[in-house]
């Protein structure tokens, strides 16, 4: 799947950077269906809402992948997901 340099780019969530099959259904069960969707979304409440809609703990890069999502929809740069570790562990230390 080519992935997009910019979010006017994606029509489909697979399009966004970092987000293949599996990451586009857990946000689709979240009610995120549109790539476009993500820009007014926090990445927290997001993980926190997985955690919860699935009943199972989620790894923290997860919570990483998210974040990437969420800024590149904000009109971010397209960085891979470990690029936000260093954030959310400083951020995030409880996750």
């Amino acid at each position: 799947m080519i992935k997009a340099r910019r979010i006017e780019q994606c029509s489909r969530l697979e399009h966004l950077p970092n987000i293949g099959p599996a990451m586009a259904a857990d946000l689709r069960l979240l009610g995120i269906h549109r790539p476009g969707d993500l820009a007014r979304c926090d990445p927290l409440f997001l993980y926190r809402a997985l955690c919860a809609a699935t009943g199972s703990r989620h790894d923290p890069c997860v919570l990483d992948t998210f974040i990437a999502a969420v800024r590149f929809a904000q009109g971010g740069p397209a960085l891979p997901w470990w690029r936000h570790t260093a954030e959310r562990k400083c951020r995030f230390p409880d996750v």
